[in-house]
């Protein structure tokens, strides 16, 4: 080598390779975003197939009016003992609720608990948490649109260490999977839920260490899906 080679500045020295090296930084991270976006939005589940196994309880967190419907449906096969109807607006009227119903309406003086205190999806896991607690259940069936379904078992992994979460996902009419990128309603959608699923997934990971690191901590039994 050199001694021109060996004067010769590096690629990363100085104010503008310090500027270079942010540079080439934040487009590696913008790139790892999107291809964690593309995976993300082509792993959603296209279909709603059954549950593989029963659970002691049904948590449908609320948001479409399917939701409800397929959570009654389930309970009405005898799928789990009780639902939790998880952010239901204060508003909104238990007959209201029954409306949404195609079956199962009469199970809702007997094996139904509403929840109107949830305003977004870490309220749903506290509330579910809180509910699951009082039932002492060790199983849930989460029942929840494809795309929120990740974020969904993020915040409830988090708030319910130990309970094994089985999700249901319900498949959105108006959301299309298919070729989402044809579609820019569906390609938003998308977007904001992977930008909310993302911090989700940090607040899971964080809890996990520090439930590892901690003595008898517990270990997260929920499963969640890879971006």
């Amino acid at each position: 080598m050199s001694e021109e080679e060996e004067d010769r500045p590096g690629r990363f020295s100085g104010f503008v390779g310090g500027i270079r090296l942010i540079f080439d930084f934040l487009l590696m991270l913008v790139v790892l975003l999107i291809i964690g976006f593309i995976l993300f939005a082509t792993g959603l589940a296209h279909e709603r197939p059954l549950p593989e196994r029963n659970a002691d309880g049904i948590a449908v967190l609320t948001g479409g009016a399917s939701r409800i419907d397929q959570a009654m449906k389930l309970l009405a096969q005898g799928r789990a003992k009780r639902v939790l109807i998880t952010g239901v607006n204060r508003t909104t009227t238990t007959e209201e609720l029954k409306d949404l119903a195609s079956q199962g309406d009469q199970y809702f003086a007997c094996c139904v608990d509403i929840d109107k205190e949830a305003r977004n999806t870490i309220d749903n896991a506290t509330e579910t948490s809180q509910w699951v607690a009082l039932n002492h259940y060790g199983s849930i069936i989460v029942v929840t649109s494809n795309y929120h379904m990740p974020r969904a078992l993020a915040e409830l992994g988090r708030a319910m260490p130990g309970v094994v979460l089985i999700p249901y996902a319900v498949a959105d009419n108006n959301v299309h999977l298919d070729r989402w990128w044809s579609y820019p309603g569906t390609t938003k959608l998308l977007l904001s839920e992977y930008l909310k699923y993302l911090p989700a997934l940090g607040r899971l990971g964080a809890t996990n260490l520090v439930r590892a690191l901690l003595p008898g901590g517990n270990t997260i039994a929920a499963e969640v899906p890879e971006p």
